[in-house]
């Protein structure tokens, strides 16, 4: 280094800690959400969390202030927005301080397709009426109808939804190009989940945050067993299909890369990224019976048992048995599932409301005992 370069002090900087995230459909978001959780309570920060007993902030509606817990006290004074939403950002804004962080992910629409089709099989009209999702990608149009549009958000463009927009919009060169501007500025950053372990690193550096705050455990993901594979033609036809998610895709993606270099250039990336899975590996060593994420009918303590649905079979962990106090704290909250997690927040944040009702055994709620 020059002489010159060594006097500069490093520029000492702040966790941010007033940050919203736009948790989208199928995404890694729950891993994300996880992540956001275990920050608000490392610095006892106030999360924006559902109201009485929904499980997300009014999703699919599009979100209103009121589907918050306490808001008409607690006003404009939240720090952490993270459970599933449809974004409304004069809504939102009135939720959270003026000084926030906005931040979203996005994933590749090929395999995002065929993971919602999995997930919302039984829920879905377009996928409940086909056999697989290559005879529905066919010919999407004889399964998915008009009138069913509300039950059908997750069978096409479910990403343009989750920002806010008609899912079902003609893809209009002048209206993509708006939307996509507005997202830019409604949003300081936007990751890609097909490049999770980056997204991690990209985003400690732009909050400011440690590299234990970005260590996860990947959740909510499905057993192999359960994924179809696409042909070549569904493959284009989702192009076509999600033509709008599509376009939102490869534009983020684009700037998604030019951040990273701006920001650290792609061998510090390359480092850290490294130094992440090392953590991570040493963590999953510490904290799991098995290295790896196992089937629902393997998980033994049930309150750690994810939410189930559609097809798939949604992995989940076991904890070692003989952990100390602290570290099996630690160890419960890297593999605690979303829904268990946001009761658990409630209850910790909302001592005197009636709990969220999730029908799972709450044998943590002891934790709070803190």
């Amino acid at each position: 280094k020059s002489h010159k370069e060594l006097l500069v002090p490093p520029r000492p900087c702040h966790a941010k800690k007033n940050v919203m995230f736009l948790k989208t459909h199928k995404t890694a978001s729950s891993t994300v959400l996880n992540i956001m959780f275990r920050f608000a309570e490392r610095y006892n920060l106030t999360v924006a969390l559902p109201a009485d007993q929904l499980l997300h902030l009014g999703y699919p509606r599009t979100f209103l202030a009121h589907f918050v817990e306490d808001f008409e006290d607690i006003g404009q004074h939240y720090n952490i927005m993270c459970n599933h939403l449809r974004f409304n950002p004069s809504e939102v804004q009135r939720v959270m301080a003026a000084n926030t962080f906005y931040f979203s992910i996005l994933r590749n629409p090929i395999p995002l397709l065929e993971s919602s089709y999995i997930y919302y099989k039984n829920n879905v009209p377009a996928f409940r009426s086909s056999k697989d999702v290559n005879e529905y990608l066919a010919s999407p149009t004889r399964y998915y109808h008009p009138a069913d549009h509300r039950q059908n958000i997750y069978a096409r463009n479910i990403m343009w939804f989750d920002f806010g927009y008609d899912n079902n919009a003609e893809d209009d060169t002048k209206y993509t190009q708006a939307v996509l501007e507005e997202i830019e500025q409604n949003f300081h950053l936007i990751l890609i989940a097909d490049y999770f372990d980056e997204s991690m690193i990209l985003l400690k550096h732009i909050l400011c945050w440690d590299l234990d705050d970005v260590i996860y455990f990947k959740l909510n993901s499905r057993s192999q067993d359960t994924v179809q594979t696409l042909t070549p033609e569904s493959e284009e036809r989702i192009k076509a299909w999600c033509s709008l998610d599509w376009k939102l895709y490869l534009h983020f993606n684009q700037t998604f890369w030019r951040r990273i270099e701006e920001t650290i250039g792609l061998e510090v990336l390359e480092k850290e990224v490294d130094q992440l899975r090392t953590r991570q590996k040493e963590l999953m060593e510490t904290c799991l019976l098995e290295q790896e994420a196992v089937g629902k009918d393997h998980i033994r303590n049930k309150a750690l048992l994810p939410f189930q649905s559609g097809a798939a079979n949604i992995l989940g962990y076991n904890l070692k048995q003989d952990l100390d106090n602290s570290t099996l704290r630690t160890c419960q909250k890297m593999v605690m599932p979303e829904l268990q997690y946001t009761a658990y927040l409630y209850a910790v944040q909302h001592p005197h409301k009636k709990r969220k009702q999730l029908g799972l055994p709450l044998l943590w709620t002891s934790m709070q005992d803190r």
